[in-house]
């Protein structure tokens, strides 16, 4: 926390799972102030001695917060949810509750982690694109086919949870791997719906405090 008592949010504005915290802390109204690690830069910032010693994987997000630091996106949307319930991100009934989580696992576990910037470096430039887009499709596929059976105006039903935090920043990484999106009509259309809501335009990569001048709007 800070001296005006403001929990403090490590971030990198590309970051899609720090865009996820970003999106909760909106939706929530919590005012935080941000200070940037450039993933990139110098050899990645993340990687200082300073910075490990808050976050020992070296990761982004990490949240400073009613004096606890938290790593891990979902732990910290997750700790939010607990403390500060208004507006909800994870629904009352069991069995969507279940969904929410389900959904949000298989962004944040079986997807994102792929197409990371950590295994990218690893996989090699020449390939990265192609590694990256079946990555993708590969989860897309199959997100697909459980949207079909649990949205409404969003991923599980028509209330925002979780799940559409995770969607939203996940279906940015497909468009900026040139995924084509003719198979994901479900994932397209909520996509949509949740990027014209007012927290996840807030919160966007393009609008944050480190985004480089020629990629703001």
């Amino acid at each position: 926390m800070t001296e005006s008592g403001k929990p403090i949010l490590y971030s990198y504005f590309r970051s899609s799972c720090s865009w996820r915290v970003r999106i909760a802390l909106a939706l929530k109204g919590i005012d935080f102030e941000m200070v940037p690690v450039n993933l990139i830069k110098d050899g990645g910032q993340q990687f200082s001695k300073a910075f490990q010693a808050l976050n020992p994987m070296k990761q982004v997000p990490t949240l400073k917060i009613d004096g606890i630091t938290i790593h891990q996106s979902l732990a910290i949307i997750e700790y939010l949810e607990e403390t500060r319930p208004t507006p909800r991100l994870l629904p009352r009934d069991p069995k969507k509750r279940a969904s929410v989580r389900m959904i949000s696992d298989l962004i944040a576990s079986g997807i994102q982690p792929l197409q990371n910037l950590s295994i990218l470096k690893k996989v090699g430039e020449e390939t990265q694109l192609t590694w990256a887009q079946n990555a993708i499709t590969s989860g897309f596929n199959a997100l697909e086919q459980i949207l079909q059976s649990t949205a409404g105006k969003y991923c599980v039903g028509d209330e925002v949870t979780m799940a559409d935090l995770c969607l939203v920043p996940q279906v940015a990484n497909a468009e900026r791997f040139k995924v084509d999106f003719t198979p994901y009509p479900t994932i397209s259309c909520i996509n949509k719906r949740l990027l014209a809501l007012e927290a996840f335009q807030v919160s966007h990569p393009c609008r944050q405090p480190d985004t480089p001048t020629e990629l703001r709007a």
